[in-house]
């Protein structure tokens, strides 16, 4: 694990407890907000974060932050992300869905070096669940090492984000008939927080991502990979977190990354 794996995990845990669980479900209209149509902020998304940025700070004063809800205020943040290093984060991921007053949703920390993700927190609030990983030291689960595992199903599970359409695919893509293209559909979480540790621990295969900011996926990316598996660009390219372009492929192990691939993208 990383060294600094306790005093994160332990401010993930402090903030969740403080701000995300109490809140959760009892947030008035007004504390809800749309950046844009179909993604939202909430004041626990801003109250998190500012006192996540404030403690980063402290355990590395030399480290560049980079935070969702300043970096909507200002992208500017983002052109310094492979300068040294840096965090990310993510105070409420799957804000839909906890302004909605539905689980999952997570919250996302990640310490890069020159872009490269060095290690990764993702913490389920309401199970209290942390997945962790650390740059060549493997990826965990509350603190037990883990390797990714297959869903059992003869054909893959994979999830599609809510923002990919046909088009986004190969053109003869049906959604309505996966199985004519050697996959099943399962039901994006809408949180990545949650996508990524589905993938790892067997509960699918695959996943396909639209949106790819860093504080969404510089943990997860880590995580799953630590864990064996393989995150990519739909051409097969390599994550690059500064890059934040659409389109994305998760996959359990780099073998089922080109199955799944040939299936939907090619």
């Amino acid at each position: 694990m990383h060294p600094l794996y306790k005093a994160v995990a332990t401010l993930m845990y402090e903030v969740a407890n403080d701000l995300l669980v109490p809140r959760f479900r009892h947030l008035s209209e007004n504390e809800i907000a749309e950046k844009e149509p179909g993604d939202y902020v909430t004041v626990v998304d801003k109250e998190s974060e500012k006192r996540i940025t404030e403690q980063l700070a402290k355990f590395l004063p030399e480290a560049y932050i980079v935070g969702e809800e300043a970096t909507a205020a200002d992208t500017s943040l983002l052109k310094n992300l492979k300068k040294g290093l840096a965090w990310t984060v993510d105070p409420l991921d799957g804000t839909g869905n906890y302004a909605a007053g539905q689980t999952p949703y997570a919250m996302m920390i990640a310490l890069l070096g020159d872009g490269e993700p060095q290690a990764g927190w993702i913490l389920d609030p309401v199970s209290g669940r942390m997945c962790h990983a650390s740059k060549g030291q493997g990826a965990f689960v509350d603190g037990e090492r883990v390797t990714t595992r297959s869903t059992g199903q003869d054909i893959p599970v994979v999830a599609l984000s809510a923002r990919v359409t046909s088009d986004n695919l190969r053109p003869d893509f049906d959604k309505h008939h996966p199985l004519s293209h050697g996959i099943t559909l399962a039901p994006s979480p809408l949180c990545a927080g949650e996508q990524y540790p589905r993938i790892v621990l067997g509960e699918n295969d695959a996943a396909v991502f639209w949106r790819s900011w860093p504080w969404d996926h510089a943990p997860g990316s880590l995580f799953l990979e630590e864990a064996g598996g393989k995150l990519a660009r739909f051409d097969g390219s390599a994550y690059d977190t500064s890059d934040c372009s659409h389109g994305m492929l998760g996959a359990n192990s780099p073998a089922m990354w080109d199955q799944v691939a040939e299936s939907l993208l090619r």
